[in-house]
């Protein structure tokens, strides 16, 4: 069936030849543009050129003809004749065929195409020439600058469909006013997605807050005094050392401690600043013993200190702090229950039996070696603490120079036993040196008459000494106290004790230092007893115990 309805006879040729397979496609229009006349000669192609025509009065496409030849009265006459057949051309007659029912006249409407305006006409207007320059004016004072001339307000450009609209201008914001130039917009970030918790894994620790940083100590007080000690504070030089006795090296510092019962023992021996200048051994010896176990167990610390200037004193203090020890050792048991049960005559009786020994092996051991005894002998004070919480007893005892000092409420207090004077020691008369004897002949009668009968006997001369009287011997020294809670009980070779007695500042700063109820750790206790003086440069040896 024909669409078109003009033409049905020629319908399947028509419909044959827009489908005909060996008909060339269309394509794009060849022109770059869609005119009046494409449209024609497009139609005039498909309907023949009648049909063109009729197909063109009917679109009411007037001004085309007009562009084809037809003259304006011929158009004019057409319009005013309403009896004139829609598709009759200039100087045709009616047209041969009947008009279909939607060819009727005015079934189509009329598009009228308005002519396009004029382009508005430019004059150029000559502008009138710059004004020449003002010449320079003298040297003035700068005039003020003039006021910037605001500038015109920007015409807010049209806002396209996909931008978001602009917000409310506020003047008291700070902001660019409303039409100034949009801003770069944000970057867009992309949170991190965390992951989900496995509920099946073992749930993290808090992490701890920081802690707040401790501010920074001074620097710690290294000597006490008017002024610096000479010496340098840390070793200079070793000790000579021989091959074959090697085992009689000391080491420059020993440092002990232990807790038992109620107290804390702390224990250090160093060499003296003049010895570790000039390389002498540390003649300070340090020994710390525990005997037996459990409460019945008893601690012995023994310090020694060789005599000054002799060879080999390092080996006289080792060898009375190892024999002492051996003797307490082998006596540990009733050494302990005397203490416990408080039998102050019975320790120092026992003790004092047991120095003398030390001090007789002392003199045999001068004496293999040759020396007088006075060259090969030490000063030896101990300690005995008993192991048993319920025991307070703090027993010392020994022979020679040094110290005990107790810090209670912070204050040091001198626990030295008194010694007796020299001249205050008198004992019985010695035989041969001027005593009586009970049996000797009285020189007179009970009547008072003197005998002067003369035998002629005679006597023999007396004992001549031409060796000076040897000094007394050292007393033999014994303490025993109870202690009380917070107190320290210290125990000191020369080296220390003769510091302490002459220089007030520096048992004042031990006392500052050791004011806490906690004992000091091993490295701060020794830093402690390290505190120097100026002039006291000899070996230092202390022994120290905390009461809780």
């Amino acid at each position: 069936m024909s669409q078109q309805g003009d033409r049905p006879a020629t319908t399947d040729d028509w419909w044959g030849r827009l489908y005909d397979e060996s008909a060339p496609d269309t394509g794009p229009a060849e022109a770059p543009d869609d005119t009046i006349d494409d449209r024609f000669d497009s139609a005039a192609d498909t309907l023949g050129a009648e049909g063109a025509a009729d197909a063109t009065t009917r679109a009411g496409y007037g001004r085309a003809v007009d562009a084809i030849g037809v003259d304006d009265e011929e158009d004019a006459a057409d319009e005013d004749d309403e009896d004139v057949e829609v598709g009759a051309a200039a100087g045709d007659g009616p047209v041969s065929r009947p008009l279909a029912w939607w060819e009727a006249r005015g079934a189509y409407p009329v598009i009228q195409t308005p002519a396009p305006e004029p382009p508005p006409t430019i004059v150029d207007t000559p502008q009138p020439p710059p004004a020449p320059a003002p010449a320079p004016a003298p040297a003035q004072a700068p005039a003020p600058a003039p006021s910037p001339v605001a500038p015109a307000p920007l015409t807010p450009r049209p806002r396209a469909p996909w931008e978001p609209p602009p917000a409310a201008f506020d003047p008291g914001a700070a902001g660019p006013p409303p039409g100034a130039a949009d801003p770069a917009p944000p970057p867009v970030t992309t949170p991190a997605r965390t992951p989900a918790p496995d509920p099946r894994a073992a749930p993290e620790p808090p992490v701890p807050p920081r802690p707040a940083p401790m501010p920074t100590p001074a620097a710690p007080l290294t000597h006490v005094g008017d002024g610096p000690p000479t010496y340098d504070a840390e070793p200079t030089a070793l000790p000579a050392a021989e091959a074959e006795n090697l085992g009689q090296l000391v080491a420059d510092t020993v440092l002990d401690g232990a807790r038992y019962g109620t107290y804390t023992l702390r224990a250090a021996s160093m060499r003296g600043d003049s010895a570790r200048y000039r390389g002498e051994p540390r003649r300070d010896a340090l020994l710390t013993a525990r005997f037996g176990a459990g409460a019945s167990a008893l601690v012995l610390v023994a310090v020694g200190t060789g005599a000054r200037a002799t060879e080999g004193a390092h080996l006289s203090a080792a060898d009375a702090c190892r024999w002492i020890g051996g003797a307490v050792g082998r006596s540990c048991s009733r050494l302990a229950e005397d203490i416990r049960a408080g039998r102050r005559g019975d320790l120092k009786s026992g003790l004092h039996r047991l120095t003398d020994r030390t001090y007789g092996k002392l003199r045999a051991r001068a004496a293999e070696l040759g020396r007088e005894p006075e060259d090969y002998t030490a000063s030896l004070r101990c300690l005995l603490l008993s192991a048993d919480p319920e025991c307070r007893t703090r027993v010392f005892f020994g022979v020679g120079g040094g110290g005990i000092f107790r810090l209670r409420d912070g204050a040091w207090q001198d626990l030295e036993p008194l010694l007796p004077e020299p001249a205050d020691i008198r004992g019985e008369p010695v035989l041969g040196f001027g005593s009586a004897r009970s049996d000797a002949p009285a020189e007179q009668t009970p009547e008072g008459d003197r005998l002067t009968m003369d035998l002629e006997i005679t006597k023999p001369p007396g004992p001549v000494v031409e060796d000076p009287v040897p000094p007394p011997p050292e007393p033999f020294r014994f303490r025993a106290s109870v202690a009380r809670p917070g107190d320290t009980l210290l125990l000191t070779s020369v080296g220390l004790a003769e510091p302490l007695r002459g220089e007030p500042a520096l048992g004042d700063e031990l006392a500052a230092r050791w004011a806490s109820a906690e004992p000091p750790g091993l490295a701060g206790y020794l830093s402690d007893v390290a505190l120097r003086v100026k002039g006291y440069a000899d070996d230092r040896t202390a022994v120290a115990v905390w009461e809780a």
